[in-house]
C-alpha cells in the first residue's frame, strides 16, 4: 500500500525501524502492553528533562496567548461568562500551541529509537505547522462529538487518533490522510490500546486525588509539590508511550548508517526537497 503524499526517504540511505504503514493497515503489528509501558517508563527515568521543559514553554506560551486573546474580546472575566467566547479562545490557544507541542510528541518518538532530545526542540518543527494545528482542531473536534453522543465513543476515538500529530510530521501525511490512516491502522489494537492510556489515566488521577483530599487542610501545600514531582515523571512517560507505540505500529525512518539516526536532519532535508511544508499544499 502506497499512501498518496507520503515523502519517504532515500531507500539507499534510510531504514524505517519497527513496523510499516503497509503492514499497519492490514493490523500486522503486535502490541504487547507491558513491554510497551515498561520500555517507556525507562526511557522517561533516563530522558524527561527535555519535555518537562518543552511542556513548561508550551505553558506558558499558552498562558499569554490566552491573556492576549481574552484581553481582545474584553478581560478574562468576560471570556468565562461567555461560552461561545470561551470556545473561540480555546480555539486561538489550540492552533497557537499545538506547533510546538507536536515537538515534545516527536521526543518521544526520537526517544523510541534512543535518540537524545533537547528543549529547542518544540521549535524544529514549524515548517509543518499549519498542518499540526488544523489536525489538532480536527481531531478535537471529532473527540468532542463523541463524547457528546456517548462517553464510549469518545474514548476510542480518542485512543484511535492519538498517533495522528506524529504522521503529519515524521510521514509528512495531510490532516485528513493522518487521520484516516491513524483510524484505519489502531483499530486492529484498540483493546491493549485502551488498557495502556487507563493506565496512564488511573496513574494520573492517583497524583489527583491527594490534592483533591486533602486541599482545604494545612497539607495542600505538599499535596501540590508531590503532584508536581509525579506529573513530571508522568508527562514524559506518557509521550514516551506514544513515541514507543508509533514506532511499532507505523515505523520510524532514520540514518542507516549511524547507530540511532537523526530524525531532525531528515524532517529538515524533506522540508528542503519538498519546498516550505508551512502551507495547506502539502
Amino acid at each position: 500500500m502506497i499512501v498518496e503524499g507520503l515523502a519517504l526517504p532515500e531507500k539507499n540511505r534510510f531504514v524505517s525501524i519497527g513496523g510499516s504503514v503497509e503492514r499497519a493497515v492490514k493490523g500486522e503489528y503486535s502490541i504487547d502492553v507491558k513491554a510497551v509501558l515498561t520500555e517507556a517508563w525507562q526511557q522517561t527515568l533516563q530522558s524527561r528533562t527535555s519535555i518537562n521543559f518543552g511542556l513548561f514553554f508550551v505553558l506558558v506560551f499558552g498562558m499569554v496567548v490566552s491573556f492576549i486573546a481574552s484581553s481582545f474580546f474584553g478581560g478574562i472575566e468576560l471570556v468565562i461568562k461567555d461560552p461561545e467566547l470561551l470556545q473561540l479562545i480555546n480555539i486561538i490557544v489550540t492552533i497557537a500551541v499545538w506547533p510546538f507541542i507536536a515537538g515534545i510528541e516527536m521526543m518521544g518518538v526520537l526517544h523510541a529509537i534512543n535518540k537524545p532530545t533537547k528543549v529547542n526542540m518544540v521549535l524544529s518543527f514549524l515548517h509543518r505547522g499549519s498542518w499540526v494545528a488544523l489536525c489538532a482542531l480536527l481531531t478535537s473536534l471529532l473527540i468532542s462529538i463523541g463524547f457528546q453522543l456517548l462517553i464510549i465513543p469518545g474514548v476510542i476515538l480518542a485512543v484511535l487518533l492519538s498517533l495522528t500529530i506524529p504522521l503529519v510530521v515524521e510521514k509528512k501525511l495531510t490532516p485528513m490522510q493522518s487521520i484516516i490512516l491513524s483510524i484505519k491502522a489502531l483499530r486492529f489494537k484498540i483493546v491493549p490500546l485502551l488498557v495502556i492510556y487507563l493506565v496512564l489515566f488511573l496513574s494520573l488521577i492517583s497524583l489527583i486525588f491527594p490534592i483533591a483530599l486533602l486541599i482545604e487542610s494545612s497539607l495542600a501545600p505538599l499535596s501540590i509539590i508531590v503532584f508536581l514531582f509525579g506529573f513530571s515523571y508522568l508527562a514524559p512517560w506518557y509521550y514516551n508511550v506514544k513515541g514507543v507505540l508509533y514506532r511499532e505500529v507505523f515505523g520510524i525512518y532514520t540514518d542507516k548508517n549511524t547507530v540511532e539516526g537523526d530524525l531532525v536532519e531528515h524532517s529538515t532535508k524533506d522540508s528542503e526537497h519538498n519546498g516550505s511544508d508551512d502551507t495547506f499544499s502539502a
